[in-house]
């Protein structure tokens, strides 16, 4: 479904996930977040985006930030990018799975338009704490802010887990009353990486936690969850599915199926080039 947030077609600014994920909700859809891990990733996620006419939101991690040079980097390589190519859609810069209150403030300060704490790891309170922090600042700045609890098992980037915790829907209720977050983001069954066997998701506790939370929902691990586990769960307020590996697995595949046809190929433009192409794809 192709859905028109622009219809003026002027360039769009970045914006922040609030009003994106309000409207998903209200329309019973999820908007897609795909994670930035270099130029070719951007390059195809917008372009896809655009072609899509479709709200994106564009994942960065702190490795992949580290990787591309830093922050301020990352905001003017994505904003260099929406200029060339006229992007006419709302696009967000988010930091996936913040590590802390200084990290969170840093991609701010660099112009990211949305952010999320993960202090999901430590204590309840101490999760509040560190979120409250966050909110404040974030949203003095216009920028919204997602959290986390319980534990999205698997690895990505810096953020490794043995295995998953089910969040508590009263700890959920209470998180966001308490810290004024614009979306939750509860573990429920997914994991970060390619699944071993079919994903079991926790749709009675998400069916709960949408019910008495009152902010939209995130979906970390979308990539291979079945099409009808994602539908159920925009039933039941999700309103934001990142999905990473995926791409990461076609990228590679593609660039692996490049270089043996081409065994004398050396120039990246032409191997790249590729990557960008059959990324848009997906």
């Amino acid at each position: 479904m192709k859905i028109d947030h622009n219809e003026g077609g002027k360039d769009m600014p970045l914006v922040s996930m609030t009003e994106m994920l309000k409207k998903a909700n209200a329309e019973g859809y999820a908007v897609g977040q795909f994670n930035l891990n270099n130029l070719e990733f951007t390059q195809a996620i917008l372009q896809a985006a655009e072609a899509e006419k479709s709200p994106v939101i564009l994942g960065v991690s702190e490795g992949a930030a580290r990787y591309m040079g830093g922050f301020k980097t990352v905001v003017k390589m994505v904003e260099g990018l929406m200029e060339d190519y006229k992007t006419t859609v709302p696009v967000a810069i988010h930091l996936d799975h913040g590590s802390s209150f200084d990290k969170c403030k840093e991609a701010i300060d660099a112009g990211f338009t949305s952010v999320m704490i993960d202090a999901s790891h430590g204590p309840f309170e101490e999760n509040v704490e560190i979120t409250s922090k966050v909110v404040e600042y974030a949203h003095s700045k216009g920028v919204s802010v997602e959290a986390e609890l319980g534990v999205v098992g698997g690895q990505e980037d810096d953020v490794v887990a043995a295995g998953v915790i089910y969040a508590d829907p009263k700890e959920c209720e209470e998180l966001v009353q308490r810290t004024g977050i614009d979306c939750l983001a509860p573990a429920l069954g997914s994991v970060h990486g390619p699944y071993k066997g079919e994903p079991n998701l926790g749709f009675k506790e998400m069916e709960e936690i949408n019910k008495t939370a009152g902010v939209p929902l995130v979906l970390h691990g979308g990539t291979g969850i079945p099409t009808k586990d994602i539908q159920k769960s925009i039933s039941f307020g999700t309103a934001k599915i990142n999905v990473n590996t995926e791409n990461q697995i076609a990228s590679a595949k593609v660039v692996r199926e490049t270089l043996a046809a081409k065994p004398e190929e050396y120039d990246h433009v032409n191997t790249l080039d590729q990557l960008v192409t059959q990324s848009e794809k997906l």
